[in-house]
C-alpha cells in the first residue's frame, strides 16, 4: 500500500491550500483516513480524520478553517485549508487504516508528507 500526498507549498497568511492523498496498491478496504502534521521541533499531531462512512473528527486548531473529505472511488482523502496561519506551517502526513486482504487485520499506512509553509 502506498499513500501519495500532494498539494503543499508556500502560501501567505490568510490563504488557502488543498492537500490530497491517494492510496494505491493491493488492498480490499480502507477504513479511517486522516491528516496529521508535524511542525519543526514538535510531535506529530492529528489534524482531522474521516471514517469510511464519513464520520469526521477535527482537532481544535483546525475547526472552522479545515475541511476533510474523501472520495472512496478514488481512494483519496482531501484536506481543504483556509485562513491559514503561520502556526499551520508543518509537514502534513496522510494516514490510512487499510485491510490488505480478508482475514488479516487492517494496519496503518503513512504517506511521505507534504510541506506547508505559511508566511506572515
Amino acid at each position: 500500500v502506498q499513500l501519495q500526498a500532494s498539494g503543499g507549498g508556500l502560501v501567505q497568511a490568510g490563504g488557502s491550500l488543498i492537500l490530497s492523498c491517494a492510496a494505491s496498491g493491493t488492498f480490499v478496504s480502507i477504513y479511517d483516513m486522516g491528516w496529521y502534521r508535524q511542525a519543526l521541533g514538535k510531535e506529530r499531531e492529528l489534524v482531522a480524520s474521516i471514517s469510511g462512512d464519513g464520520r469526521i473528527n477535527y482537532v481544535d486548531s483546525g475547526k472552522g478553517r479545515f475541511t476533510i473529505s474523501r472520495e472512496n472511488a478514488k481512494n483519496t482523502v482531501y484536506l481543504q485549508m483556509q485562513s491559514l496561519k503561520p502556526e499551520d506551517t508543518a509537514v502534513y502526513y496522510c494516514d490510512a487504516n487499510v485491510r490488505v486482504r480478508w482475514g488479516r487485520d487492517p494496519g496503518h499506512y503513512w504517506g511521505e508528507g507534504t510541506l506547508v509553509t505559511v508566511s506572515s
